[in-house]
């Protein structure tokens, strides 16, 4: 027997790493959601631009989600990215965990560093080697929350992050985009 789709249990969201970055792994958004359609998933909904694709699915497993997801995206689109999955109740948790004095001092960025299955510890903080007089690297399960300076960004381990190899196995959203798609993903558990 089928299981029903009501619960927020079957609620995920498809973080899509580095696409329509730079004019690089271009894909347009209606066509992403078409595909995630035909792979018999429901009530889909994108988010601006970034690959951030909400929806329901009788799959709990997330990792094999992004299995799915992936072939997918190299089959249909030809394009070779990596994707973390999320459930709602994942994104319930990192939400309410994010530090209240990450709202309003326009002196500082903030990043929500969504890890992959394969990095997802906390020594991944140590390997990134953050410098800590000038930038703050705290772990959440699945997520590094990071925090710096404006004034100090070109020093920061982040800004040299993109050049190592680990930055394949992570996807980067800002606060305001995560609140976002949690609010999202909220109000499809509410419909």
């Amino acid at each position: 027997m089928l299981r029903p789709l009501a619960s927020t249990a079957n609620i995920f969201v498809a973080l899509l790493r580095g696409v329509n970055v730079g004019g690089n792994n271009l894909i347009n958004m209606k066509s992403l959601k078409t595909s995630f359609e035909k792979m018999g998933f429901k009530d889909v909904t994108t988010y601006i631009n970034s690959g951030n694709i909400i929806f329901k699915t009788r799959e709990r497993d997330g990792r094999k989600l992004e299995t799915k997801i992936e072939l997918m995206l190299s089959r249909e689109h030809k394009l070779e990215c990596r994707v973390v999955v999320r459930s709602f109740s994942e994104m319930a948790k990192l939400v309410e965990s994010l530090p209240a004095n990450w709202d309003g001092d326009k002196g500082w960025k903030h990043n929500v560093i969504f890890l992959r299955h394969s990095i997802d510890s906390e020594s991944v903080v140590e390997a990134l080697a953050p410098k800590n007089d000038i930038e703050t690297v705290v772990y959440r399960p699945g997520t590094l929350l990071w925090s710096a300076r404006l004034s100090d960004m070109s020093r920061t381990s982040m800004q040299k992050l993109s050049s190592r190899k680990i930055f394949q196995e992570m996807t980067v959203r800002n606060p305001n985009t995560t609140r976002k798609l949690y609010e999202l993903m909220k109000q499809m558990s509410q419909a």
